[in-house]
């Protein structure tokens, strides 16, 4: 961490009567000191590029066969939202995975790392209230950085390309505003996903003061999920992984709706919140706070 990351952490939680703080100003703090501080203004940006260098790389450039079983580059050129749709599928394995990584990682790590967390333990927060606002928090910032994908995507996609009836990957036809009613519903179902990781990195977080080291134990966590969902000898594991489900958000735009699998998903990654909050809880209650 920066020495300009820990004076702007530090006078973020110097305030004179933080007794009185209620949770709605812990979590203001909370979410000014994610979304201000440069380097996830950074990785926001990096997020919001990909969706730009695919619709761009698509008008100029025949379209070819995208990644997963959800072809949606294919559809781009007959409908703009598909764009959204397309980096969505792009950024789900690694790019956005990164970022909410660096955030749960950060979000007591951090703290702990540049002597902050035993200030905020000095006032009467309370441990599971300041756990609490530091996981929503998080979870925030996944939406935020899922919605953002898929806004930009949206908006660059019919700004290049047409807009009007969406062809969804069953055939059928349906209205641009059941296209974007899909895409929410992607969305959300994305984030959830995403801050189901984010849970898991609260917990890593609260075993190690060092924010980088808790980041790379969730980078590879994840990682290590697509691997072993990929290796058929391992089939039988796969409906346990998180990352295993996420690619359901295609069966959104099919007709009808298949729901199965988004529902599977969900309580799979509810399960994994549920766990790895619970851990992060009893870690973080018994925890030697030292700095």
């Amino acid at each position: 961490m920066s020495v300009d990351d820990a004076v702007a952490r530090t006078a973020t939680r110097t305030v004179p009567q933080a007794a009185s703080w209620p949770v709605t100003r812990l979590l203001g703090s909370e979410l000014a000191l994610i979304f201000r501080r440069r380097r996830n203004i950074a990785g926001l940006g990096v997020l919001a590029v990909v969706p730009v260098i695919i619709a761009i790389a698509v008008k100029v450039a025949l379209p070819r066969h995208g990644p997963g079983g959800a072809d949606f580059f294919r559809d781009i050129t007959g409908n703009g939202m598909f764009v959204a749709l397309a980096a969505l599928t792009v950024e789900l394995p690694l790019f956005l995975p990164l970022a909410v990584a660096a955030i749960s990682g950060d979000s007591v790590a951090g703290e702990a790392n540049v002597g902050a967390l035993r200030n905020l333990l000095t006032a009467p927060i309370g441990r599971s209230r300041l756990l609490a606002v530091k996981y929503v928090a998080v979870a925030i910032f996944a939406l935020a950085a899922t919605a953002l994908v898929a806004v930009v995507g949206a908006a660059i996609g019919l700004a290049l390309f047409p807009g009007g009836t969406m062809t969804m990957l069953s055939g059928e036809q349906v209205s641009l505003a059941s296209g974007l009613v899909r895409t929410a519903l992607a969305v959300g179902y994305l984030a959830l996903g995403f801050a189901a990781l984010g849970a898991v990195g609260l917990f890593i977080s609260t075993l190690t003061e060092q924010p980088i080291g808790a980041m790379i134990a969730i980078v590879i966590l994840n990682v290590g999920m697509f691997i072993m969902d990929a290796i058929p000898q391992l089939s039988w594991l796969a409906p346990y992984l998180l990352t295993h489900w996420w690619m359901s958000f295609a069966d959104f735009f099919r007709t009808p709706i298949l729901w199965d699998g988004a529902l599977r998903g969900a309580l799979t990654a509810l399960a994994y919140l549920a766990v790895a909050y619970s851990c992060a809880w009893a870690r973080f209650g018994g925890k030697d706070v030292t700095s």
